[in-house]
């Protein structure tokens, strides 16, 4: 079993930035790539950002390319998600995964957080 807690959410106005915090407790974190998703309302829940279990391997939404930066701390158990020059567009609920295996990949894990709301306002 992995607990996955999601922080950093809130409601920024257009261009600002937000940096989202995933702390992680169960299994060895390190044994996971890691994920972002998001779900805007009455929208699918779509992938925003891999990272492998090691960190030197990411993935990209077309959407968040250059402007999201996703890491990783293994040591502190936590996964980020750097969020630069936001759009109204941004606006969901941001989830983080645990993917399955090590590698980046868009297809989500078995293990959830919570979810952390993030507003931007034009």
């Amino acid at each position: 079993q992995v607990q996955l807690v999601e922080s950093g959410g809130g409601l920024v106005q257009a261009g600002g930035s937000l940096r989202l915090s995933c702390a992680a407790s169960g299994r060895t974190f390190s044994s996971y790539a890691m994920g972002w998703f998001r779900q805007a309302p009455g929208k699918e829940r779509e992938f925003v950002a891999a990272i492998n279990w090691g960190g030197g391997s990411t993935r990209y939404a077309d959407s968040v390319k250059g402007r999201f930066t996703i890491s990783r701390d293994n040591a502190k158990n936590t996964v980020y998600l750097q969020m630069n020059s936001l759009k109204p567009e941004d606006t969901a609920v941001y989830y983080c995964n645990t993917l399955p295996g090590v590698s980046v990949t868009t297809t989500p894990g078995d293990y959830w957080g919570q979810g952390t709301q993030v507003t931007v306002s034009s």
